[in-house]
């Protein structure tokens, strides 16, 4: 990404573009000087029913439906804002990390637009998209901690500014919502698998099953969610040995302890990053949190009442905000922006991308760098 001169504090009105994963998103955002930034629309055509036979998102069928729908969602995005393409002062979009196809197809219709209207072009880290909404949405400053817990990514990361970030811990295996949707398939729920998985649990007995709280026995911020995974299929396969099926009675304590088991586990390492982050000496602003297993209601009220603890604001942007949408990505071009970072025809669509390179990689590296 280039660097150039700092553009003034002025009026900027940004056009986003997200297809990272199986939302084909496109949203204007505007912030004006002295006004609260303004969402002017927000288009998202997901691709649930697409993928529902399948127990999870297939990589190939979302790419298709990405070709075939982004222009779309930008063209609706712009007609709600009221816009012609020639009024926005940029176009922003996910350059990674995701699904190389979907990425791949929003890199290239951003890079069309670009080059048609003559609009300076910024590629996005998706994981910044989800960490900068809560400026967006509550206008918090910097520095402030942020768990990202969605379907792919789970990180504690120290928002220091819009293109400065420091991670503290995060997922070495499947991410929450991946183990969330992973649990409803081997229950035979219906997919997504978090608000199935929440749905079933309310009536669930989550002390029945002793599920493992992996890594709480070691030091740091770092998670494992695969091993709970595995020790709820043994424990699903142990009933149906024992009584030649499952009862519901069993599928809901099956789905409360797991996500008890969750809850806990992002509990205590969360305690753990706030901790850390403030070791740093700058006091925090916020304790945030994004990404669709934000919604879940057992994880909100444990964080919520952390927060509390910590005398900390918490903030979590309506669930609209916190699964793949256009605006965060729009929003984080405009802060970028302002920073003087600008793209060129040379953007690459990444499957791979971390927000702090100063870290080790979490999941290890290949040729094409590290995974996150």
């Amino acid at each position: 990404m280039l660097r150039q001169p700092k553009t003034p504090l002025s009026d900027l009105t940004v056009l986003g573009l997200e297809s990272s994963c199986d939302d084909t998103a496109a949203a204007v955002v505007r912030d004006c000087t002295g006004e609260p930034p303004e969402i002017m629309s927000s288009v998202v055509f997901g691709q649930t029913d697409l993928h529902a036979d399948f127990g999870g998102v297939v990589p190939e069928i979302a790419a298709r439906a990405h070709v075939e729908k982004l222009d779309l969602a930008a063209e609706e995005a712009l007609h709600r804002a009221g816009l012609a393409l020639s009024e926005v002062d940029a176009i922003a979009v996910t350059a990674g990390p995701g699904l190389i196809g979907g990425v791949l197809s929003g890199v290239m219709l951003a890079k069309g637009l670009s080059a048609g209207s003559g609009k300076p072009l910024i590629g996005i880290n998706h994981l910044a998209g989800h960490a900068l909404t809560p400026r967006l949405t509550d206008g918090i400053g910097f520095p402030y901690l942020m768990l990202l817990v969605s379907g792919g990514h789970c990180q504690f990361l120290l928002v220091e500014s819009p293109d400065k970030y420091h991670r503290l811990g995060g997922t070495i295996d499947d991410a929450p919502g991946e183990a969330f949707d992973k649990t409803a398939k081997l229950l035979g729920l219906r997919q997504p698998g978090g608000p199935a998985v929440q749905a079933m649990a309310e009536t669930g007995d989550p002390d029945r099953f002793g599920f493992p709280r992996p890594m709480l026995d070691r030091p740091g911020c770092d998670m494992s969610f695969s091993g709970l995974k595995t020790a709820l299929l043994r424990a699903r396969d142990g009933l149906i040995a024992e009584q030649g099926g499952l009862r519901r009675e069993d599928l809901a304590d099956l789905c409360a302890g797991f996500q008890r088991a969750v809850a806990d586990v992002l509990a205590e390492k969360s305690h753990r990053a706030l901790a850390e982050a403030r070791q740093g000496g700058a006091p925090l602003t916020a304790f945030c949190v994004a990404g669709g297993v934000a919604a879940n209601t057992e994880l909100r009220a444990r964080l919520v009442a952390l927060a509390e603890e910590a005398n900390l604001p918490f903030v979590a942007p309506p669930l609209s905000l916190c699964t793949d949408n256009g605006a965060m990505i729009a929003w984080a071009g405009l802060e970028l922006f302002r920073l003087g970072h600008r793209s060129n025809m040379s953007l690459s669509a990444r499957p791979r991308w971390p927000l702090d390179t100063s870290q080790p990689a979490l999941l290890g590296s290949g040729k094409k760098g590290a995974k996150a």
